[in-house]
């Protein structure tokens, strides 16, 4: 009976127990229930339709960047993301065959790839983005030929900014980031106009997490950025760019830069700045002497430091963001304040001892022992430095001050660029109230201040432009992303700085100086050149010169203002005029020639002038050569024929007066080679003489007035050509160019 009783006993409590762990369970899966129903049912619908639905970003095109004839100058181009699955590589074997493919194809570190293939947890790992078609390709037929590297290996949409000319204006178009963010010049500057608005593809995904298309997806279109037609043009930019390049070689200089603006609207037809970098690998260092001292610091810290300075350095786009002292070029300023406020007068006479005392200074001219009596245009064909503070002291700091203001060198210019210097009062230019009798004396011949090239161009433009101040610009128009223009850039001015009476008389001054002052090298036969030249020590320790020179043409009618800036020149003359004209001579050539700008000779200039050479084929030998000879060209006969077959030069190509031609009357014969000679260092007749005596022709570029001589050749020495080949010959005076 008590048994019996125990063994109930024990069957109520085991139903009890067994009551009370149903109850208990019930309670925890309905409070599972209740809780991610109610308490995290938003989280937990989110993170199953995250799993899934796959939100891919489409990625929206940037802008393009065209010049003036809208030649695309940057745009962007479709590209692609290559990712891993690493998840899906189950040995060895296949880890190897994706690290070899993918680092081979796409040029990325093989240890990298390695070491990211084995990180089995992960479902997407990146290898490259900015992908392009042709290794897009290439890895694609490199997952056909490999099985199942389809589920290991993928693809994105991408995009990737590309610059067709690389180095070409890179310092002022600037270049994006991997994020399609402009990092600097132009891109940086409109990013915001360029930047497209990004779309978005939503679709549903696999147990696996592979896109799986369905009636149900949605796709939002992504929108093109704006897009930049700029003033510059292809072709102006390239003869700027040529010439400054040269230039710094030629004359073993740190920099050159330079500016072409379009005189009556400031509109920027082309800006350089040399060494520069390629857009499209803009963190490459180009100068070979820069990378070698950065190879020579030991110290980590102190190297990277070293190359994310020269990084940035070629990155500058010098003609705005540096400043230096424009030297004697400024005294076409001092030349307009003072004409305007009638404190001196063309014909006026002064004496140059070669010095000039203020308070405790003793200032000198260039020409030590003076240039003795001279009127105003002859002392600002000599850059008379003593004449020039006399006349600043004639104006007084107020009125010195009031132009310096009014041409706009104590503000910024405005240009649509990023970075450019902003003057600070009584550090990089003197207040009224803040100059003195010594410090008014330096600033009359531009020293103890400092401009960017931008507002010295500028302010020389307000004087071609009849004393009107342009806002210069860059950008001329902006497209939207189907073409249609949504903004024009319209040509502003400033203010009147100068009457136009006063503008057209410092012209005349300018215009003489390029005749026969020290801008000589300056002249360009057929167009009236009015230019001043500069030469300042670089501050501060002042061991280095700047040789400038700025100018316009055509002086009766400017169509173009042109600075040339030639930093640290260091082999042979260092002066603006024996160093900066004739590049600036070269630049303005060419670009009067472009734009169709007609040349008004000289009769002197006509007596000089090359001629194209006749046709002479199909004519017979004795014809020929009787009808080259009656217009001055010496001839000479390859062959045995009677007939003309061919000629050196052809038709219509231009050779100078007594040059060569060349003409063959055998099929058969080969083209006659000769050696080029050394042409530098000679007088115009000389080199016409030796050009001459090894049967090649010679066209001569640069100044031709006065003592000349040769200094560049287009082709090198011992270079083989064909007989009656021509080669431009570069002519510079040394005569009286000291500034």
């Amino acid at each position: 009976m008590v048994a019996k009783k125990a063994k109930q006993k024990f069957k109520n409590r085991a139903l009890i127990a067994l009551a009370l762990t149903c109850i208990l369970g019930f309670g925890v899966g309905g409070f599972g229930v209740f809780n991610a129903a109610v308490i995290h049912g938003e989280e937990y619908k989110y993170k199953a339709k995250s799993q899934q639905l796959s939100d891919i970003t489409v990625m929206a095109r940037r802008g393009s960047i065209y010049d003036s004839n809208m030649n695309v100058l940057a745009k962007s181009a479709d590209a692609w993301t290559v990712f891993i699955d690493p998840s899906e590589i189950k040995n060895e074997e296949t880890r190897e065959i994706v690290a070899k493919g993918l680092s081979e194809i796409l040029e990325v570190d093989y240890d990298s790839v390695y070491e990211k293939c084995g990180r089995e947890k992960y479902s997407y790992i990146r290898i490259k983005r900015k992908v392009e078609y042709d290794k897009k390709t290439e890895l694609e037929a490199f997952i056909k030929a490999n099985k199942g590297l389809h589920r290991i290996i993928g693809f994105e949409d991408d995009v990737i900014r590309y610059y067709p000319y690389g180095n070409f204006a890179s310092t002022v178009l600037g270049f994006t980031a991997d994020d399609d963010v402009g990092r600097s010049g132009l891109e940086v500057h409109y990013n915001d106009v360029l930047t497209g608005t990004y779309g978005r593809y939503i679709t549903a995904k696999n147990a696996r997490q592979f896109l799986m298309s369905s009636d149900y997806d949605s796709y939002y279109a992504a929108t093109q950025g704006a897009s930049l037609g700029l003033t510059m043009d292809q072709v102006i930019q390239y003869y700027l760019d040529s010439a400054l390049e040269q230039a710094v070689v030629d004359h073993g200089a740190t920099y050159g830069y330079g500016i072409v603006m379009e005189t009556k609207t400031g509109a920027i037809l082309a800006m350089s700045t040399k060494p520069d970098f390629d857009a499209n690998n803009p963190y490459k260092i180009n100068n070979e002497k820069v990378l070698e001292e950065i190879d020579a610091i030991e110290d980590e810290d102190e190297k990277n430091a070293a190359i994310a300075a020269a990084r940035y350095g070629q990155w500058r786009n010098r003609t705005i963001t540096d400043s230096y002292e424009p030297g004697s070029v400024f005294k076409c300023i001092t030349a307009a304040a003072a004409l305007e406020e009638n404190v001196v007068t063309t014909d006026e006479m002064f004496y140059c001892s070669g010095s000039y005392q203020v308070k405790d200074r003793m200032y000198h001219c260039f020409r030590r022992e003076g240039h003795g009596r001279e009127d105003f245009v002859t002392a600002m064909k000599n850059s008379c430095n003593p004449i020039f503070i006399e006349i600043a002291q004639r104006l007084g700091p107020k009125t010195f001050y009031k132009y310096f203001d009014a041409f706009g060198l104590t503000e910024p210019t405005g240009i649509d660029l990023p970075g450019e210097s902003i003057p600070k009062a009584n550090v990089t230019y003197y207040t009224a109230n803040r100059f003195t009798a010594v410090s008014l004396a330096s600033c009359s011949f531009g020293q103890s201040f400092q401009l960017s090239p931008i507002q010295v161009i500028n302010a020389i433009n307000a004087i071609a432009n009849n004393g009107k101040l342009m806002q210069p610009y860059i950008v001329n128009a902006i497209y939207d992303e189907t073409g249609n223009k949504i903004l024009q850039t319209k040509p502003t001015i400033k203010r009147q700085v100068i009457s136009e009476h006063t503008a057209d008389q410092v012209t005349y001054l300018m215009e003489q100086v390029v005749k026969s002052g020290t801008a000589r090298n300056g002249y360009v036969a057929g167009y009236r050149v009015a230019g001043k030249t500069g030469t300042s020590e670089k501050l501060p320790d002042k061991t280095y010169n700047i040789s400038s020179f700025c100018g316009f043409a055509p002086a009766d009618d400017p169509q173009i203002t042109v600075l040339i800036v030639v930093d640290e020149p260091k082999s042979g003359a260092y002066t603006g005029g024996a160093v900066a004209a004739p590049v600036a001579a070269e630049v303005i050539q060419q670009t009067m020639q472009y734009l169709n700008v007609e040349p008004q000779y000289t009769e002197e200039e006509l007596a000089k002038l090359d001629m194209k050479a006749p046709q002479l084929v199909g004519s017979t030998v004795a014809q020929a050569t009787k009808d080259a000879k009656a217009i001055g060209y010496n001839v000479k006969v390859i062959g045995e024929g009677e007939t003309v077959l061919n000629q050196t030069p052809v038709a219509k190509q231009v050779i100078p007066k007594n040059g060569i031609i060349v003409l063959y009357t055998d099929s058969k014969s080969e083209t006659k080679k000769v050696k080029v000679p050394n042409l530098c260092g000679l007088s115009i007749s000389d080199a016409s003489r030796v050009a001459r005596d090894a049967g090649i022709n010679i066209k001569v570029s640069g100044c031709t007035r006065g003592t000349v001589v040769s200094y560049r050749q287009s082709i090198a020495t011992d270079t083989e050509v064909a007989m009656g080949s021509i080669i431009t010959v570069s002519f510079k005076t040394e005569v009286n160019v000291q500034d």
